[in-house]
């Protein structure tokens, strides 16, 4: 049989995200934010649960490309425009948005000869100093822009740098109105903790939002709100089993480097998991884990192919037992279990986001409702 890790992709949880951003933002459409490959989750496999959305956002031609050979017909959304002039011919080819974000990309434009006007979107710098112009500059650019008879619409962006923090969305929201007030074009503030914690404002919310994380079922704003505080369901499950099991003494270590020295006997669970499969090597004793259902700890350094648990809280556990490493967990007197990736996330010192992306091409997956890749 193959090697008993897997992850799962929740085609059900997809949809119930989507529909939670537009619960959030009435009378908004939405861009379903789907680069990075849908965040280690498959742009193919998250297609048939994002469907229902307005339109996908993403970053490169190839993803588009992948898109269109799916039949989607709707809205395409380039996040950070073309990357060289020849570009937009393909945006012609496959009828693209694009992101304007600077002089060069407008020269572009300007030179580019298409029987199709382009739908851009403007992009203002509003504090986040990635992309974008100056909110000085912005008028004269929205101007030469909509002159140019190779652009049909021109819509407004700008992207949150706080939309999670405290300090918030007031100064970059009232730069970008000030600015762009009397301009025709539709416009797009809203990412995730947008959404969740701003679209209620109309103001806010504008036309479009752009929800990345949420669909896949993480929280923007961790740990000030879980996922569950936000309503959202987990949208990929990485699972496995115990493969092995020790009997520790008082004093013996586990795994490389000997990082952990049982304080008493122990029974030790081996998983078959390692960072060769997107788990975080620097993941520190006290990680959780779920086995059969039971939250344990991590215990000993991450190596390749496996890491090991502390299995005091779950007696019965044995070879064989399911092990969710984050996501849905077993069911236990009618509840689903669940780990947050988010959770598992803080303990290694980073961010769900990156647990997703990191998701190694050798883990197999199978898609709740689909196939198996």
């Amino acid at each position: 049989m193959p090697r008993p890790l897997e992850a799962l992709i929740h085609l059900d949880a997809l949809h119930h995200n989507l529909q939670r951003a537009r619960d959030c933002a009435p009378d908004a459409r939405v861009w379903s934010v789907v680069k990075a490959n849908a965040y280690g989750h498959g742009l193919q496999r998250v297609f048939e649960g994002l469907r229902s959305t307005d339109g996908f956002a993403l970053l490169d031609i190839a993803e588009a490309k992948r898109l269109r050979e799916m039949d989607w017909r709707g809205p395409i959304l380039l996040l950070e425009g073309v990357f060289e002039a020849r570009d937009l011919e393909w945006c012609s080819r496959m009828g693209l948005w694009h992101v304007v974000h600077c002089d060069e990309q407008i020269d572009w434009i300007a030179q580019h000869k298409t029987e199709w006007p382009h739908h851009v979107f403007l992009k203002m710098n509003t504090g986040m100093n990635r992309l974008g112009f100056k909110p000085e500059a912005f008028r004269s650019a929205w101007a030469r822009l909509n002159a140019l008879t190779q652009v049909d619409e021109v819509s407004m962006v700008t992207h949150f740098s706080d939309a999670d923090s405290p300090k918030g969305i007031e100064h970059q929201v009232r730069v970008f109105q000030q600015h762009t007030a009397d301009l025709i074009g539709e416009r797009s503030l809203c990412n995730s903790a947008g959404t969740l914690r701003h679209a209620h404002d109309p103001a806010v919310r504008g036309d479009w939002i752009r929800p990345g994380v949420m669909l896949y079922g993480a929280s923007p704003d961790y740990p000030e709100h879980d996922a569950t505080h936000w309503g959202l369901q987990p949208a990929m499950t990485l699972r496995s089993k115990l493969i092995a099991i020790q009997h520790l003494q008082a004093g013996d270590t586990v795994g490389y480097g000997s990082r952990y020295a049982a304080p008493r006997p122990t029974r030790i669970g081996v998983v078959a998991c390692g960072y060769a499969d997107g788990y975080p090597r620097h993941a520190p004793d006290g990680t959780p884990v779920l086995v059969d259902g039971v939250r344990v700890p991590i215990v000993g350094r991450v190596s390749m192919d496996m890491l090991e648990v502390d299995l005091s809280a779950t007696p019965a556990a044995q070879v064989g037992s399911e092990v969710t490493l984050w996501g849905r967990g077993p069911t236990i007197g009618g509840q689903t279990t669940l780990l947050s990736i988010d959770e598992v996330a803080q303990h290694c010192g980073t961010i769900g986001y990156e647990l997703m992306c990191a998701l190694s091409p050798r883990v197999a997956v199978e898609v709740w409702g689909g196939h198996t890749t």
